[in-house]
This record gives C-alpha cells, sequence and structure tokens, in this order.
C-alpha cells in the first residue's frame, strides 16, 4: 500500500479539508493509504497583522509548498479563495471534489439591512467590506483576523455585532446554526474559488498530478478555472475588493464580477452567459479593463 502525505494548516477548517481530501483519494483507490502532515505558516504567526501589509494570502501558502518542493509531501490542501492566481510553473492546483455553498454568511445578526446604524461588523475580506458598505454605508466594518472559532469567540465578547463569514466553512464545522443569513449571489459576490477545495502538487510528479486529476468534478474545476482566470486577466489578487463567481448551467456557464474601491464608492460589474467558461472569463475581463478596471485596481 502506497502513503499519499497530504500538507495541510493547523486550524479546525484545514485540517478539515485535508482529512477531507484524504477521505476522496482513498475513495478513488483502495491502495492509497493517506497521512495529513500539519503545518504553521507565517500567516498562522502573524495572525494579529493584516494580511495587505504583509503581501496576501500567500502567506498561508509557502510553507506548504517548500514541504512539496523537497517531497517531504505530496499534496497541499487549501481553500482554493487562498491560492494565488499567479502559481509558480512548479506547481498545479485543481479543484477537487463538489464545491460547498459559495455564499457569505452573516453571522449574529438576521439581516444586513436590519443592522441598526453604527453597528460594528468584522471582516477580514476587503471584498466583502466593500460591498457591504455599498449597500448600508451606515455600518462601521472593522478588521478581524484568526481562524473560525476565534471569530465567533470575538463576536461573543461583544466585539463586533455582526461578523461576515464563508458559508462553506461554517457548514464543514457543523456550525450552520451559527448563520443568520445567507448573502445573495447579486448582494455579495463571492471571492473567485470560494467554496472550492484546492490540491497543490508539483507538476512532474506525474502519478501525483495524475492521482490530483482523479479529483476534480468537471463543472466544478471549469467554473473555479474562469473566476481564477478573470483574476489573473485584471492583475488582481486576494486583497482587491473582486468578487467572481461562475455557476454551472445546463448548458453552459454564467460569470458574474464586480469589482470596487476599498470605500465601496465606485463599482464595476459584468455578467456574462455562454457555453465555455475560459472564453466567458476572458470576456468578462475585456469588458471590465474596457471600464476602467486598471484605474480602480489601481486606487486600491
Amino acid at each position: 500500500m502506497k502513503t499519499i502525505r497530504i500538507a495541510t494548516r493547523k486550524s479546525e477548517l484545514a485540517l478539515w479539508q485535508a482529512k477531507h481530501v484524504g477521505s476522496l483519494i482513498s475513495q478513488s483507490d483502495s491502495e492509497l493509504d493517506v497521512e495529513i502532515v500539519g503545518y504553521t505558516t507565517e500567516g498562522d504567526i502573524r495572525r494579529h497583522e493584516r494580511l495587505q501589509d504583509l503581501g496576501g494570502k500567500g502567506l498561508f501558502t509557502q510553507e506548504l509548498e517548500r514541504g512539496l518542493l523537497e517531497q517531504q509531501v505530496d499534496f497541499a490542501v487549501h481553500s482554493m479563495k487562498d491560492v494565488p492566481v499567479n502559481l509558480d510553473e512548479l506547481f498545479g492546483v485543481v479543484a477537487a471534489g463538489e464545491r460547498a455553498d459559495v455564499r457569505d454568511a452573516l453571522v449574529g445578526a438576521d439581516s444586513i439591512l436590519a443592522l441598526p446604524k453604527g453597528s460594528r461588523v468584522g471582516s477580514s475580506s476587503g471584498r466583502r467590506a466593500a460591498q457591504l458598505v455599498r449597500q448600508n454605508r451606515d455600518l462601521d466594518i472593522v478588521p478581524v483576523r484568526g481562524n473560525v472559532g476565534t471569530r465567533l469567540e470575538k463576536l461573543r465578547r461583544g466585539e463586533f455585532d455582526a461578523l461576515l463569514l464563508a458559508c462553506a466553512g461554517l457548514d464543514r464545522l457543523g456550525l450552520s446554526s451559527e448563520v443568520g443569513q445567507r448573502l445573495d449571489i447579486d448582494f455579495c459576490v463571492p471571492a473567485a474559488g470560494q467554496g472550492a477545495l484546492a490540491v497543490e502538487f508539483l507538476r512532474e510528479r506525474k502519478d501525483i498530478a495524475a492521482i490530483a486529476a482523479s479529483l476534480c468534478i468537471d463543472s466544478v474545476a471549469m467554473a473555479v478555472e474562469s473566476e481564477r482566470l478573470v483574476v489573473k486577466r485584471l492583475g488582481a489578487d486576494c486583497t482587491t475588493p473582486l468578487g467572481v463567481y461562475c455557476r454551472p448551467l445546463d448548458p453552459g456557464y454564467h460569470v458574474t464580477a464586480v469589482l470596487l474601491t476599498e470605500a465601496g464608492d465606485r463599482c464595476l460589474r459584468v455578467e456574462k452567459t455562454g457555453d465555455d467558461g475560459g472564453a466567458l472569463a476572458e470576456d468578462a475581463a475585456e469588458t471590465l479593463l474596457a471600464m476602467g478596471a486598471r484605474e480602480l485596481i489601481g486606487v486600491g
């Protein structure tokens, strides 16, 4: 029996994700045994500093990639929304398994629109913050870092009146009851790759790449690749207030992309429908660029 070693961060959610991918691997080939290897990343250590100041979410993937390079592990598992779109060419990444709920969740209140004036809403995401203040400028968006449990505890201590998190993480941890409102896609467009699990590997290891490919569901993989392509074409990154969602249709795909300034005072939005997710992504990105996307990204 061959052992497949999976690298992951040590948070409760990251471990759940790695174990879930491990179960998919075991189901795909009963001759494969799975071992989970936990890493503490720079992003975990410096959790009191803003990601924008540290260089973005790549801090959560660098140590795991080092393990791949040194072949201490075979795969690294991440939330796809945390994986930079410009990967080193040595690495490949695929979306593994089914996609969870892509929506953002309001925790601590039943409705965004019913929050009283001046309510403090915790969010680690510039994308969520920009879309939220565009809808309700009377809210005070407060930066928050830490894993899901840490953020929920801060909410219970009264540091915020409400909290914004990904539905996927709460659902995976059995915390669906914490969700007060699942925000409609049209109200708050998700991050590229949100709800999908990423499996990263060394491209040169063809046997490992083949295992990764076996975990893919075509419609999920195409949708996620399309979303990430929009981000890449715009020259954006995980700190850009950019939401992109590609929804599989029967047949075809529908892409929604929204780009905002951090303050939410300016917004560009496009929607495209067609048969080819990649072509739709290119079309959406080109349309945003023609509308002035580079200027907005420069504004930050």
